[in-house]
């Protein structure tokens, strides 16, 4: 690639959708763009305001997460410049750490000429992770149901729902850690099945396309909104009255505490008018569900483009 840049874009995503915990996921058209061009040395540089103090070198986790499957390949990763813009808020449930790992697997399969099946992809991403509803959709586009353990990696990916989605942003960010270390170590006989009836009935109304059905199913979820509640303001009121704000329901996008309503296709906007009103301190975001998940390809690079650090 010496005369061409690598180009790789991925996804957001929003996972779990209330009941589909580490199960289900959405992906969403915000983006992670990694430019990468031959180098001496691996350096890694952003102006996005998202990607702040980013580690330079090796020290990179998109580096350290290439290097790792390279190595599981027998292969060598070639050093390389890298340039990274984001439109993804970090630490706020929309799968910019599952962005970053579908990135580097795209950076280590083309840099490597692996040509690694999305299934592999898929794969080594979810035992990165740790669970593939974020890397799913990051890869896939679209909605994706998975199961994960140490064994295997499953999924299905079931095509690109025909909604707007709202996004409800907070100020303050929440770390994964802390949003998972509240939740209880088990639960009662009883509400498993109930929060396993639930999200089965919501991956049935996703497939079908029954919007209404899906959104009253978001709001019932027994697995972590009870407990993560605490820790996100606002996302009690918004699930309570969704459809009063003319959506069809609302669920903590991931381990938040962004709170992701899904909305009838073209109110999108509509909606988020309505919320910004009511939550004047967050940021209220019309999006969309994206297509296509990740793609990589190399571009010619321009005359101005030096090898220099």
């Amino acid at each position: 690639m010496q005369d061409e840049k690598l180009v790789i874009t991925v996804p957001a995503s929003s996972a779990n959708l209330g009941p589909g915990f580490d199960s289900i996921g959405l992906a969403v058209n915000r983006y992670l763009t990694l430019e990468a061009e031959p180098a001496p040395e691996w350096h890694f540089s952003s102006d996005s305001a998202e990607l702040q103090d980013i580690p330079q070198g090796k020290e990179n986790f998109i580096y350290v997460a290439a290097e790792e499957l390279a190595r599981q390949l027998g292969l060598e990763l070639p050093p390389c410049r890298v340039k990274m813009t984001s439109d993804i808020p970090l630490a706020r449930g929309l799968g910019s750490s599952a962005a970053a790992i579908i990135a580097a697997v795209e950076l280590a399969d083309r840099l490597t000429g692996a040509s690694l099946s999305k299934k592999e992809k898929m794969r080594f991403a979810s035992l990165w992770e740790g669970h593939p509803d974020n890397v799913g959709p990051c890869l896939y586009g679209g909605l994706l149901v998975g199961a994960h353990s140490q064994d295997a990696t499953d999924m299905v990916h079931c095509g690109v729902p025909g909604v707007d989605l709202v996004m409800v942003i907070p100020a303050a960010e929440l770390m994964t850690k802390k949003a998972r270390g509240i939740l209880p170590e088990q639960v009662e006989y009883h509400q498993a099945i109930r929060g396993s009836s639930v999200s089965n009935v919501l991956v049935a109304a996703l497939i079908k396309g029954d919007w209404e059905l899906a959104g009253k199913m978001m709001g019932q979820d027994v697995f972590h909104h009870p407990y993560r509640a605490k820790l996100v303001p606002g996302l009690e009121d918004i699930m309570e009255h969704a459809k009063e704000y003319g959506a069809y329901g609302a669920a903590l996008s991931g381990a938040g505490p962004t709170v992701m309503c899904l909305a009838p296709r073209g109110s999108g906007e509509t909606v988020q008018k309505q919320l910004q009103m009511d939550f004047p301190d967050f940021d209220v975001q019309t999006v969309q569900p994206d297509a296509f998940g990740a793609s990589a390809k190399y571009v010619q690079m321009s005359e101005d483009s030096t090898m220099s650090m």
